[in-house]
């Protein structure tokens, strides 16, 4: 691909007037500090000094925070153990594969272009393969050498008043937004495979098997506007997708589904927002049987850095806490909001579960203390440096109790003790068959101090209150992934998978038995593996 191929940003034009909507955006973000305040930074941070000087710890190769090593590879994978023979089927992790193009190197590990990894279980034996995702911005970055888009913690600076005005152009039309897919990966209901991020115009199929870019997912709808975003965590059954679409214009969220086989999507209701003059920051929600909740905490998107081509403190998002924090209860069949309650300020990028219970509804999630710090710790400096040092925010299994009688508050408790999970927890699954109803066991990454990063695969048992971990000096495990044993009836009979950067340079997948939550085998992958996101099982067809 020559650059003259590669999209740009259009030239501004001569006479340019904003939309009503978008006027109401600067005024609102004009606005916002006489309503609320300046925007509060992390209360929990290191200081941005003490990341001066210090070393990547005692001989570590850091293949997690490390670009990898060539744009694809596939081939026969070795295994260590014994893998169970009736695993039998793909599993696909995305994540962040590339962080350096030319002379740049990106700030923060969400920057990253997108890289699919698949380890591929068959009999005993497995097989291997990542490729780079072909998104319009990576091709971009590598035909100039530099980023052209807009990404997380990326701002290109407009040289001019023309190039801001064409910044601002192609910020609201959505052609300098970023459509790199670095998060989530996942099967629809029809079969097709694709990649997420948290802009609509980054959803991309992929081809399972070979991994190769298919193009970018086409929406066949009208709904558009400034519905630019979206969660990156869609829930998905065989029927159905269900995703929220955060409302830039009319802060609150587009409660949307699509059906299996279908690229249209139709709204199911919508939530309007209760504080800050913008959504707030919606990276997941939960589902229960009947009812879909809409999370809205106090990092809010920021009309100023979106509109003005600015950094917020957070990047894209302002910390509010005055803004209030809610929860919002919508159910599936109406679309009516049937609550909507003032719950403690939260910070949560994932969460686990949710299910009715006696006239509420519980929603379990990672969360952060009602602390953003975590954004920051984040940064890939800081990721290769603090590497022996215990500067990883805390967090905890974060409980909601949201009341159906129309009360005006609903509660926020710790589920576990946070000393089970050494104070450090995200990146959380559960048995899919589980999803929206009472459940007792979830997988994810927690800590073993001191940490810089959660470093440790935890099984949460939320009966019993306790936690098995597994924990190898110096290694960065991804998100665990359970896959159930076919004909299973207990909620933890299966397998737990998670690709893992140890500290010698290298990758392989991990197999726990999900159930003990030892080691049962692993698959060695001949290089280092960067740090990846989230992942999806694909079983195999018989």
């Amino acid at each position: 691909m020559t650059a003259a191929s590669v999209p740009t940003l259009c030239a501004a034009p001569r006479s340019f007037a904003l939309s009503r909507s978008c006027r109401r955006q600067i005024e609102s973000g004009n606005a916002m500090t006489r309503r609320f305040g300046s925007a509060v930074r992390a209360t929990s941070l290191q200081p941005e000094e003490s990341a001066k000087g210090v070393d990547s710890g005692s001989g570590s190769k850091l293949s997690s925070w490390t670009s990898v090593r060539q744009e694809r590879w596939d081939g026969e994978l070795a295994v260590e153990g014994s893998l169970p023979l009736w695993l039998s089927g793909t599993y696909l992790r995305n994540g962040p594969g590339l962080w350096d193009v030319g002379d740049h190197t990106f700030h923060h590990v969400f920057d990253g272009y997108a890289m699919v990894v698949r380890v591929s279980f068959r009999r005993g034996r497995a097989t291997g393969a990542h490729r780079q995702i072909k998104s319009e911005a990576y091709k971009a970055a590598r035909a100039h050498g530099r980023p052209i888009l807009r990404e997380f913690s990326h701002c290109p600076t407009p040289a001019n008043l023309l190039e801001r005005v064409g910044n601002l152009v192609g910020l609201v039309s959505g052609a300098a937004i970023t459509d790199n897919p670095n998060i989530g990966v996942l099967q629809l209901g029809d079969g097709r495979v694709m990649c997420l991020t948290e802009t609509t115009k980054g959803s991309t199929l992929i081809d399972p098997e070979s991994l190769e870019t298919m193009g970018r997912f086409s929406y066949t709808d009208r709904i558009g506007g400034m519905y630019m975003v979206q969660s990156a965590h869609p829930i998905v059954t065989e029927s159905e997708l269900l995703t929220v679409l955060p409302d830039l214009a009319r802060p609150g969220h587009l409660v949307v589904k699509m059906e299996a086989g279908s690229n249209e999507r139709k709204v199911i209701g919508r939530v309007d927002c209760r504080g800050g003059p913008t959504p707030g920051w919606l990276h997941s929600f939960a589902v229960t049987e009947n009812y879909v909740v809409v999370p809205e905490m106090p990092l809010r998107y920021s009309s100023t850095s979106l509109l003005k081509s600015e950094l917020a403190p957070f990047y894209v998002f302002d910390w509010l806490p005055v803004s209030g924090s809610y929860m919002h209860v919508m159910c599936k069949s109406t679309g009516k909001t049937v609550a909507s309650v003032e719950v403690p300020p939260f910070m949560a990028f994932h969460f686990i579960n949710a299910y009715e219970e006696e006239g509420e509804i519980i929603v379990d999630c990672c969360e952060h203390n009602g602390d953003p710090a975590i954004i920051e710790t984040l940064v890939l400096h800081r990721l290769r440096s603090f590497r022996d040092k215990d500067v990883l925010p805390n967090a905890r299994v974060g409980r909601f109790r949201i009341p159906l009688d129309g009360s005006p508050y609903g509660e926020l408790e710790t589920a576990l003790d946070p000393e089970e999970h050494s104070r450090g927890i995200d990146m959380c699954r559960i048995n899919p068959a589980r999803l929206g109803k009472k459940y007792r066991y979830a997988y994810a990454c927690g800590a073993r101090r001191p940490c810089n990063f959660p470093n440790t695969l935890i099984k949460i048992d939320l009966v019993e209150k306790k936690a098995k971990n597994w924990h190898e000096e110096g290694a960065v495990p991804s998100e665990p992934f359970f896959v159930a044993r076919p004909g299973a009836t207990d909620e933890d009979d299966g397998v737990v998978i998670s690709i893992v950067s140890s500290d010698d340079g290298e990758g392989y997948a991990l197999v726990l038995d999900a159930a003990t939550f030892e080691e049962i085998g692993r698959v060695r992958f001949p290089y280092g593996l960067p740090y990846g996101m989230h992942g999806c099982w694909i079983p195999a067809k018989n």
